[in-house]
């Protein structure tokens, strides 16, 4: 894991000293995603560089920079997990790979297949590789979009990096918003790849190389997420444990300590029980978000399983008061807004982790892959609803929405408010009206369009369609970049078993009632966790991780709310401060439950604040001497 950045140029005469200044300005605006380590690299026509968290190969002082003698130049932010197989291979043919870094294989990979490397890579990585031969560079993010990159192209050549802010650090010109990517966030929360707020800057998608050369783009998809186009199959539970077992068993092949962070539901404890029978001498050390709020907290169940199968447990309280300068924290250091709520406990208590350990197990995936989302229930129960008599349903949504807002935690008259709504839209736009932060009428209230989107689909298949849609969507642009941007923030790598290629595969191929039957969801997976875990464990109520967000905005953080949605910044942007005030007293008054909507825009004030003053921030006055500097003339 590391931060990645360069500049291609243009052309190879344009001087390359503002470029390498731009380079080094950007690694140092994400010196806390590498503190082990710093490399440049500078030739006719491009620079790169790249900073390290040493996971792999920890006794060599190299970043993840490699230049082969070929004019093969890599830099790789993440982990390859097969990196011995594919050692042993190029070796076969003749390939000698003196450094015991992963990275290190991708170079000599590269040379045998082309462009087809990418098919043979198992694990996480965005990856930015520079062929001289051809004078092209080629960008590529993982399959499932755990690793983040980011670019802009303009007359000058193409920019990338880790991370937005590091881009607004080092962009030589003016940089501005995109308003018309506003309002897919106001909605979500998060801006779909391949657009960010930034106008000319872009994410790599999921899955996705992109080739540079010359003057010009061309965009792969070498990779597609198989749900919906697999055969499906009765399940194997044997060989789904080989798979699960083996993608734990490289994820923590690692030199480093690692731990799990443990909530005590289905996920996070299946991971625990097989990395412990996994690793069955390897400490373990499992972390827990912890809330005063009862409904909230599960550090209860959190310990029983951390002692059950012998982690070091460690729990970490989060109180209202962390809340502002946490959020202020992440959003200067990542430099892009993300209105999910987690992302601030998940912050603090990896910086908790940073103490003990490199690397954390999380079970990011496992419900957009075998089912685990209420919208799932909701989605199968909506063809029934649709067929009662108009009267009865109209009577039903009156009494749903009579029902009195509650502070508690995923309570069942939330979940009911948001099954009755949208009852009137296609299957994939009404699973878009229910997963919304805000709706059509309050997103248009606050001064915007309500995002158009093509849900054309099999109706047939509308589990398939969702899943792939969370998978595709969701998953990367929201859940992985709140444990990419949240983890590294204390250079803490966090790991996805549940994403191992060879998981997805095995879910693909799962029939629908393995997934949803009747009221329960992960069908498969709770029926296989009864080889490690206790009934009561596996059929807990799906909870997630939430914040008390609802009651702190009444409460401890009213005062801030109002000032940032009273934001000049907001209003520069478009924003109808009065709407959003509005949005508030709602809330405050128990009229509606208006916490995620009210946060996507006190995220989006203070990141449009953070953005205002970090344009009139010098650059220049930042940069010191690299620790390694390869310079090819």
């Amino acid at each position: 894991m590391c931060g990645i950045s360069g500049v291609m140029l243009q052309s190879r005469t344009q001087p390359r000293d503002e470029a390498m200044r731009q380079v080094h300005t950007m690694l140092s605006a994400m010196s806390h995603r590498g503190p082990d380590g710093q490399a440049e690299y500078a030739s006719h026509g491009i620079v790169l560089g790249a900073n390290r968290l040493a996971i792999r190969g920890t006794d060599e002082r190299q970043p993840p920079l490699f230049a082969h003698e070929a004019g093969i130049v890599v830099v790789c932010n993440g982990e390859i997990d097969n990196h011995r197989e594919l050692r042993r291979w190029l070796a076969s043919c003749g390939h000698v790979i003196e450094e015991s870094s992963d990275i290190a294989v991708l170079a000599p990979l590269y040379l045998e297949k082309g462009l087809a490397f990418l098919d043979d890579l198992e694990g996480v990585y965005a990856i930015a590789l520079w062929d001289a031969r051809k004078q092209q560079l080629i960008l590529a993010r993982d399959r499932a979009g755990e690793r983040h990159l980011y670019y802009s192209v303009s007359e000058q050549g193409v920019t990338f990096a880790s991370e937005l802010a590091a881009m607004v650090a080092g962009a030589p010109d003016q940089i501005d918003l995109d308003s018309h990517s506003l309002p897919n966030y106001l909605r979500s929360g998060y801006c779909p790849s391949q657009w960010t707020l930034l106008a000319r800057h872009f994410k790599v998608c999921p899955g996705e190389a992109i080739v540079f050369e010359g003057q010009s783009t061309r965009h792969v998809r070498y990779w597609q997420p198989p749900m919906g186009r697999a055969e499906q199959a009765t399940p194997d539970a044997e060989e789904f444990d080989r798979r699960f077992r083996n993608a734990i068993a490289r994820q923590t092949d690692i030199d480093v300590d690692f731990g799990v962070l443990l909530s005590g539901g289905l996920d996070s404890s299946l991971i625990t029980a097989v990395t412990r029978s996994v690793r069955p001498k390897q400490p373990l050390n499992a972390y827990c978000i912890r809330f005063g709020e009862s409904s909230f907290d599960e550090g209860c169940q959190a310990e029983a399983i951390a002692r059950q199968f012998a982690c070091q447990f460690t729990p970490v309280t989060v109180v209202p008061s962390d809340i502002p300068v946490t959020l202020k924290q992440l959003i200067a250091t990542t430099g892009e807004p993300l209105a999910d709520p987690a992302w601030l406990p998940l912050s603090i208590v990896t910086k908790r982790a940073a103490q003990d350990v490199k690397v954390l197990l999380a079970g990011e995936g496992a419900d957009e892959l075998f089912g685990g989302y209420p919208t799932y229930l909701g989605a199968r129960l909506a063809t029934h609803y649709a067929h009662l008599p108009k009267a009865v349903r109209a009577a039903l949504r009156r009494l749903i929405n009579s029902l009195p807002v509650s502070d508690q935690k995923v309570t069942v008259s939330f979940l009911l408010k948001r099954f009755v709504e949208g009852q009137s839209l296609d299957g994939l736009a009404r699973h878009l009206r229910w997963t919304a932060n805000l709706s059509a009428e309050w997103i248009e209230q606050l001064g915007f369009d309500y995002p158009a989107d093509c849900t054309t689909h099999d109706a047939a298949r509308l589990i398939d369609v969702i899943q792939s849609y969370d998978f595709s969507h969701s998953l990367p642009d929201a859940l992985l970049a709140k444990a990419d941007r949240g983890g590294m923030c204390h250079a803490v790598e966090i790991r996805a078993p549940f994403l191992d290629r060879a998981v997805i595969d095995f879910a693909a191929t799962l029939p629908l009632n393995e997934r949803v039957r009747r009221l329960t969801t992960k069908v498969f997976l709770k029926n296989y966790a009864r080889r490690y875990l206790s009934a009561s464990t596996i059929h807990r109520r799906k909870r997630g991780l939430s914040v008390p967000l609802g009651q702190w905005l009444r409460g401890p953080l009213l005062k801030w709310a109002e000032e940032k949605l009273s934001s000049h910044a907001l209003a520069d942007a478009g924003v109808d401060n009065g709407a959003a005030l509005a949005l508030l007293s709602e809330h405050v008054r128990k009229s509606r439950d208006h916490a995620r909507g009210l946060w996507n825009l006190i995220v989006l004030a203070e990141w449009l604040e953070w953005l205002r003053d970090a344009r009139g921030i010098v650059s220049a006055e930042s940069v010191k001497c690299p620790s390694d500097i390869l310079v090819d003339v």
